[in-house]
């Protein structure tokens, strides 16, 4: 499929980013196209990847998770492969990732309390060495894609 990534898909993009919920006559009514025309430029976005899919923004604070923090951990010889199969398991894993570095993962997590986060810090111990990193606030959280500008 042939698709160029123009000014107003761009726009499209931005929108979106801001509010996935926003309407279809609304996008258009703000970039100035009807709605058939953001809707085929949506489905073929969607269709080749560029939008990934929709979902909701959820405060963990109001849900009574009061700690948010990033841990990484430096798997033992051997332990790796049996932790990425562990961490799918894990509740208050938001997001996983596997680096490069001297560690070979990093999580963002949630817990309710200080309690819960030792208790979680104890299942992780048998597969390699922790740090944790509280987060005490969120600087960009979320920010949308923008595109590039040319140099």
């Amino acid at each position: 499929m042939d698709f160029k990534l123009d000014g107003l898909n761009w726009e499209i993009l931005g929108v979106l980013q801001q509010n996935s919920r926003a309407s279809l006559s609304g996008i258009g009514r703000e970039i100035g196209l009807t709605p058939p025309a953001v809707a085929e430029r949506v489905k073929r976005m969607e269709d080749i990847g560029i939008i990934d899919g929709y979902w909701a923004a959820v405060s963990h604070t109001k849900l009574g998770y009061q700690l948010k923090a990033i841990i990484t951990l430096r798997a033992f010889m051997g332990k790796l492969k049996p932790f990425l199969e562990h961490v799918k398991g894990l509740e208050e894993v938001i997001n996983c990732y596997r680096i490069t570095g001297n560690e070979n993962i990093i999580m963002e997590v949630i817990f309710r309390d200080q309690f819960h986060l030792e208790k979680f810090i104890d299942q992780l111990i048998q597969y390699g060495e922790t740090r944790t990193h509280i987060i005490l606030s969120e600087v960009i959280s979320n920010a949308p894609v923008r595109r590039l500008k040319s140099t």
